[in-house]
């Protein structure tokens, strides 16, 4: 009996000496100790799928972990890193424009061949060590954007749910996501904190690194017309308007540069757009690009017509509803105008198959939405919830089982 009361004292100094420890740390201590955790959890769920991965196109069976790393459009980027985009577009059989490299924006790529030309280490190596130390800079940058909004604890929980979401296995593969949320990250900071003449290399290599300058362009027009709006609450001085006004038109041009790049090298205009659709012809054959249709495509062509439309028109209806609930709304004006911008982009011009759950990944501000609950059973059961996404996600994306139809 007597020993109860001795182990419950020692018990109750370990939690107190925790809870001075939790305390002493700084924000970016805790943050970058989620972010270890969190990449723990990750590499073991991508080692269980490579210890399992039979042979395919791009490795033998059972890969290294390197290796694993670079499936899908990590291969793209290593053909880019070595040999650069071709001059000339490669056709298929009927002349139509094949699946290139044009479809793959250059910073990342490049990034990552002056590294290996400075170390002489491998592609795969070089790739994942980028991916990651980006994807911890954006964990860092996201608790201080996510923290102009909202409390320290929701700040920090929101990236609790960041490192640990069932596409976080991305932030250490050879693909550009990482870079581009870190820039993404510190773009919507700076628009936070209305330094608009900083934001704008900030969207030049954004642009170049993931399809986004014009999404944030429309953003902009939206928070150069809201703080004209408001102008009489909150002052919008003259340099203001010049300095917000040049940054949404900088980022419409970044936004068509790869574009217009494409163009300059290949000598065809629809370089870049006749590139991106190739990916989709497997599904609704060669279509020219017709702003808002692809979505309703793609809903018909899954799920049968008029099912598929009906169903699209209330999803989208149901994300309307969603950016005015009152734990969205606590992010500020800002923020929503992004999230809503960024997916007006993406049904404009995307068309919905394995990938999107991928190129929704710049929505990712609503993770400060889902962390306002402050219930331990509500958080814990959050993250084992994300946990499980990753494996699902692995499982139904990443690893190549035989029967997949379309990349990650």
């Amino acid at each position: 009996m007597a020993e109860r009361p001795l182990t419950h004292r020692r018990l109750s100094r370990v939690r107190a000496r925790a809870g001075t420890l939790y305390v002493l740390t700084p924000w970016w201590g805790k943050v970058l100790a989620v972010f270890a955790v969190s990449r723990i959890v990750s590499t073991a769920v991508l080692l269980s799928f490579a210890a399992r991965q039979p042979a395919n196109a791009w490795t033998g069976p059972s890969p290294g972990y390197f290796d694993f790393a670079k499936l899908w459009d990590g291969h793209w980027y290593f053909i880019i890193a070595v040999s650069g985009y071709p001059s000339e577009l490669p056709l298929t059989d009927d002349g139509h424009v094949a699946e290139n490299a044009w479809a793959f924006m250059p910073a990342y790529p490049s990034l990552v061949r002056a590294l290996m030309t400075l170390t002489g280490a491998p592609f795969a190596g070089v790739a994942v060590v980028v991916s990651v130390l980006f994807a911890a800079a954006a964990a860092l940058l996201l608790y201080r954007l996510m923290n102009l909004v909202l409390p320290s604890s929701t700040a920090l929980f929101s990236v609790v749910l960041f490192c640990f979401s069932p596409l976080s296995p991305l932030y250490q593969v050879a693909y550009a996501e990482s870079m581009h949320t870190f820039l993404l990250t510190a773009a919507l900071a700076l628009l936070l904190q209305r330094r608009y003449w900083m934001l704008l290399p900030v969207l030049a290599l954004a642009s170049l690194t993931r399809p986004s300058g014009l999404a944030f362009a429309l953003t902009m027009v939206l928070h150069v017309a809201y703080r004209w709006w408001t102008r009489r609450e909150d002052p919008f001085p003259a340099r203001e308007r010049v300095a917000a006004s040049v940054a949404a038109v900088f980022s419409g041009l970044t936004g068509l540069a790869w574009l217009l790049i494409a163009w300059a090298i290949t000598g065809s205009l629809t370089a870049y757009t006749d590139t991106e659709l190739a990916w989709r012809a497997p599904y609704i054959g060669y279509t020219h690009l017709i702003p808002f249709t692809p979505w309703v495509q793609g809903a018909n062509w899954w799920l049968g017509e008029p099912t598929g439309a009906i169903l699209l028109a209330i999803a989208v209806a149901a994300f309307a509803a969603l950016m005015f609930t009152p734990w969205v709304r606590r992010l500020g004006v800002d923020l929503r105008l992004w999230v809503a911008s960024y997916v007006l982009y993406l049904l404009a011009v995307f068309f919905p198959q394995s990938s999107t759950p991928r190129l929704l990944l710049p929505t990712f501000p609503l993770f400060g939405a889902i962390a306002q609950p402050t219930a331990p059973v509500y958080r814990v059961a959050v993250v084992l919830l994300f946990i499980l996404g990753q494996i699902g996600w692995v499982h139904i994306a990443w690893w190549a089982d035989g029967v997949d139809w379309t990349p990650p």
